[in-house]
């Protein structure tokens, strides 16, 4: 003492009104953790975890201010708990609760020692327990909803992309599904081709990986940030003749040479820090 038990599962809810896109679902992912721990340490592990949770959604990439934790009134709180704290986001639609905190107290354990005959208690308390439960579905969507941009006339000045809206996933590099776009700079040279499956080949053992040959190399470029990926590399007529690649940066969109034999390398260490 003190232990914790996490989990994600399915879950399913009665919910009258379903609605905004998967917020209110009737099925969904549940997150949940609870930490068994001596009564008189719970105010202390439940402040404890109401700042984890809050970190482990700005450390995944959501802005600071698109966050806040709201107490619970005592009339709106739920039977068992002796405190609760709503984790919010501010949605498009309005501040919605992503994850509740709640100090469950011993509500769970005196019950179940009380109908099932069996005493729970030792050295003469029974645990309290703090709990974080929210839904993976409802931190997704919010994942989603503080990454995405759209830009008019987008990052770069030209005579078309003026006219467009850019889209932006600016996802953080942890969590972005894709890491690297694999791209030829154009699909018409086979040498270039065969040189960026050979990248591709090198670095799918060790990254989520796709790549894309289809369009001009400005259109790929968008469709990559469009999805999120942090990085795109491009094989050109230099890879040729030094085995050197661009690495592109989807927030920046700088761009830098690098060895084709330092990649895997380079990209741990980008993916490791912050």
């Amino acid at each position: 003492m003190p232990f914790g038990v996490a989990q994600i599962g399915k879950a399913f809810r009665n919910e009258i009104t379903p609605g905004d896109f998967i917020y209110r679902t009737r099925e969904f992912e549940q997150m949940e953790m609870q930490w068994f721990c001596h009564p008189k340490d719970a105010e202390k592990y439940f402040d404890y975890w109401q700042k984890e949770r809050l970190n482990w959604y700005i450390n995944l990439g959501i802005k600071k201010e698109n966050l806040r934790i709201k107490e619970v009134p005592v009339k709106e709180r739920p039977h068992y708990a002796k405190q609760a704290l709503d984790l919010e986001y501010k949605f498009p639609f309005g501040w919605k609760e992503i994850e509740g905190i709640h100090n469950r107290g011993d509500w769970d354990l005196s019950n179940h020692s009380k109908y099932s005959g069996k005493d729970l208690k030792y050295e003469g308390y029974y645990p309290y327990i703090i709990e974080t439960s929210g839904g993976a579905d409802r931190s997704f969507l919010a994942f989603l909803c503080d990454a995405y941009q759209e830009i008019l006339g987008g990052r770069t000045k030209t005579t078309k992309a003026v006219k467009e809206i850019e889209i932006l996933l600016k996802l953080d590099k942890k969590i972005a599904p894709i890491k690297i776009a694999i791209l030829p700079l154009v699909r018409n040279k086979p040498e270039l081709v065969k040189k960026a499956k050979e990248v591709y080949q090198l670095l799918k053992p060790h990254f989520t990986c796709q790549y894309d040959e289809l369009g001009s190399i400005g259109r790929r470029y968008r469709r990559v940030d469009e999805i999120g990926c942090p990085w795109a590399i491009t094989i050109d007529f230099e890879t040729l003749k030094d085995d050197t690649v661009t690495l592109r940066y989807r927030d920046t969109m700088k761009q830098e040479r690098v060895k084709i034999k330092e990649l895997i390398k380079i990209i741990k260490e980008k993916l490791n820090t912050q």
